[in-house]
């Protein structure tokens, strides 16, 4: 059972009076149409320090009953932040925080190619700091008094150009990976081949939705999401899924499945350029 429309934007009504809170913001696979009945809802909380943590807490609690809770900003890491998972009408509602200010910084570090991987709890490939701009491109505002998510959200559109050269370019990584992985053959090393071989095909999925101009917020699905781009390499999930099935401590094997990571690179490497142009 998912939460109403009405009652979301209610809550978000509600969130905005909280002293910090700047805007409220819908996420997730709601925001994208592709939520199914048991899916979370998510709620960006866009802020400005100092955040009333008490008065979230009491809000929690009168929408999801004496046992929630809220954390304070930075509790689950650099880059989640913080907020709190909590159910509502019978349905999880997770409430996510977002620096505002932090997010501006991240847009414009977009615009300009500029992005890092950074880690994060939760996130094995790490986090990019432009997935903060694709949570800003791709949400729906549900509350913005002073219109400053909006005219982010504008920032956004179209995905930045030198963006896109820039994670094309990030490639090279890619092959770099492959590279050393291949040192830990002979050892039969399967999970440390198994990690670079993870690190590699996200890589390509980030390259191929920036080639591709949208937006990609997380590393799960990420390769289902691109393999049905127009102009992926063909049947890319099914052979990155076959890449590891393959793994194993056989080192002919992982030299096999290096092998074929490197006819993947190279046709994400082509893919991407034609998708460019």
């Amino acid at each position: 059972m998912a939460v109403s429309d009405a009652r979301l934007q209610e809550l978000a009504t509600r969130l905005v009076e909280v002293p910090g809170i700047v805007g409220v913001v819908l996420g997730g696979s709601r925001a994208r149409g592709t939520h199914t009945p048991d899916s979370d809802t998510d709620l960006g909380l866009y802020y400005r320090p100092p955040l009333d943590v008490d008065a979230l807490n009491a809000l929690a609690r009168a929408v999801s009953g004496p046992a929630a809770s809220v954390t304070a900003p930075g509790e689950w890491g650099p880059w989640v932040d913080g907020g709190g998972w909590l159910t509502v009408d019978g349905a999880a509602v997770d409430w996510i925080y977002r620096d505002l200010d932090r997010v501006a910084r991240a847009v414009e570090d977009a615009r300009q190619g500029r992005y890092s991987f950074h880690a994060q709890v939760g996130h094995p490939l790490g986090v990019p700091d432009f997935t903060y701009a694709a949570e800003v491109a791709l949400g729906v505002i549900l509350a913005d008094p002073s219109g400053e998510l909006a005219a982010l959200h504008e920032r956004t559109r179209p995905y930045p150009p030198a963006l896109r050269d820039a994670v094309i370019s990030g490639l090279w990584e890619a092959d770099f990976l492959i590279g050393v992985a291949r040192k830990a053959v002979s050892r039969g090393d399967a999970s440390y081949v198994a990690g670079c071989l993870f690190r590699v095909t996200g890589l390509c999925a980030h390259a191929l939705h920036g080639a591709a101009g949208r937006w990609l917020t997380n590393e799960k699905g990420a390769v289902a999401s691109a393999a049905q781009l127009p102009g992926a390499p063909e049947r890319f999930r099914h052979r990155v899924d076959a890449l590891f099935a393959g793994i194993d401590g056989d080192p002919l094997h992982l030299a096999e499945a290096l092998d074929t990571a490197v006819d993947l690179v190279l046709e994400t490497a082509d893919a991407c350029a034609m998708m460019a142009r």
